[in-house]
């Protein structure tokens, strides 16, 4: 019986073309494997770091506790905006020094002039800590009565940002300081 090959020498040389073919393709499987694995790698930190971002700008934020204001009944305005704020629930520490506020309103807007956490505890450090009551004030806004206003609170180490609309009362009664809901 005659084989499709004239000699030994032909087999073995088909045999060894396959074996390089196999080679190239195990190469070719392998660096693909080692780029999807270095991809996966990068993919996965680079999510862990947006969870991680996420989170603090979600939970690192404060909470606004009272605002109240120097009230003048004769020009019905109220001036000397003092807000009080206290850590979101979850928050980490926040350090006064990474905490800016504004007051938007439809005439007037003004930074905080102060940004003095603890105060009202008797506590003289930088740090808001869980429990604690903090304090923004000297925006230097005047407001009318019955005028809404916007209050922005930004804490640049988390990104985190907290808008707050309130409302000055209709009415000015009294020329001492007030509650603003």
């Amino acid at each position: 019986m005659k084989t499709p090959f004239n000699s030994d020498n032909e087999r073995g040389q088909v045999g060894i073309g396959t074996l390089i073919v196999f080679i190239a393709l195990v190469l070719v499987a392998a660096i693909a494997a080692g780029v999807l694995i270095n991809t996966a790698g990068f993919l996965q930190s680079q999510a862990e770091q947006t969870g991680q971002e996420s989170t603090s700008q979600v939970s690192d934020q404060l909470n606004v506790g009272v605002i109240t204001a120097t009230g003048d009944s004769a020009n019905q305005q109220v001036s000397s905006v003092t807000v009080t704020v206290l850590l979101a629930s979850g928050s980490d520490i926040v350090d006064d020094s990474s905490v800016s506020a504004e007051i938007i309103g439809s005439t007037t807007e003004g930074e905080a002039g102060t940004v003095d956490f603890d105060q009202q505890n008797g506590d003289d450090s930088d740090l808001l800590e869980d429990g604690e009551v903090g304090e923004l004030s000297g925006f230097g806004v005047t407001l009318d009565a019955g005028e809404t206003a916007e209050l922005v609170i930004r804490n640049s180490a988390s990104g985190s940002q907290l808008r707050v609309s309130f409302t000055v009362p209709d009415t000015i009664t009294e020329d001492n300081e007030i509650r603003i809901d």
